[in-house]
């Protein structure tokens, strides 16, 4: 039988693996930054921050825990919308951090059309999600 002491070790190093990626993702890529100056809120920096403390360690704790929210169901698309954004955003300063969309438009030959390759992508994604939820998930 394995002893509690070695589990919770191998937890808490496999913790702080993750924990060191996600710091490193987000300190060397400064992507933190570049949504505060994407987003044009410089005033706002440290809420970004705790935002993105809070959020982890609240993903942390529901992902570990079994946790069921009773809220109604006029809940479900207003947090939905607030997490979309959320990732949204970070994925987008990703984005533009790491020069993605210039590097794809050149390489599919549509240059001077970036915002056509925007709008696919944006409603691509929309699209997806929605047949996901409507269609797949009952």
């Amino acid at each position: 039988m394995v002893e509690y002491s070695s589990v919770m070790f191998i937890g808490f190093a496999g913790g702080i693996a993750v924990g060191g990626g996600f710091v490193a993702f987000l300190a060397v890529l400064g992507i933190i930054p570049r949504l505060v100056q994407l987003t044009k809120s410089v005033h706002y920096v440290q809420a970004y921050e705790w935002a993105v403390i809070t959020g982890a360690l609240i993903g942390s704790w529901f992902s570990l825990r079994d946790t069921v929210l009773s809220v109604s169901h006029f809940w479900i698309v207003p947090l939905g919308l607030l997490c979309g954004v959320f990732v949204g955003m970070l994925s987008a300063a990703l984005t533009e951090v790491l020069n993605v969309l210039p590097i794809l438009a050149k390489r599919i030959g549509v240059d001077g059309k970036i915002v056509v390759l925007l709008m696919a992508l944006v409603l691509g994604k929309v699209l997806g999600s929605l047949f996901h939820w409507l269609y797949l998930i009952k």
